[in-house]
């Protein structure tokens, strides 16, 4: 009589041989097309931030906004230029923190400016003095808000 554990050895290796092989035969000689594969659907892209669409919104708004050197006769007299066209269906109001930095990133002033009763379709244009030196930087829009007019 085989010792037992010869046996269970012996059927453990005939059981791997016969599983290889079953392997081998079905990927290599079947004659059933392979399963077409599929493309998973494309990932859904999350909600965009509703405060955010509505900050960009609110931006464009703000149609132009630029330096506008004055000077004359060697005086220096820039000014910060602004054009606004309320889009929204509300009168408004507009505040918006800005800052003017040279080429080599040094800010040279900044402030913030107001705009208020802009009815709704209407373009309203400002300017605003300034304490620079040099025209020759540029305009930063640090923080912009339109409000519903009371």
């Amino acid at each position: 009589m085989k010792h037992p554990r010869t046996v269970i050895a012996t059927g453990t290796a005939i059981a791997a041989l016969l599983s290889t092989a079953a392997c081998t035969a079905t990927s290599g000689g079947s004659t059933t097309p392979p399963a077409e594969e599929t493309t998973p659907p494309p990932a859904t892209t999350a909600p965009a931030d509703p405060a955010a669409e509505e900050e960009t919104r609110e931006r464009k708004d703000l149609v132009s906004f630029t330096i506008d050197d004055r000077s004359d006769f060697g005086i220096k007299n820039i000014w910060i230029t602004w054009t606004i066209t309320n889009n929204s269906s509300e009168k408004s109001n507009y505040r918006w923190d800005w800052e003017a930095v040279t080429p080599d990133g040094t800010r040279m002033a900044n402030s913030t400016q107001f705009v208020t009763d802009v009815l709704p379709g209407q373009t309203t244009k400002g300017d605003f003095p300034t304490t620079l030196d040099t025209a020759d930087v540029k305009l930063n829009v640090t923080d912009f808000d339109r409000t519903k007019s009371p």
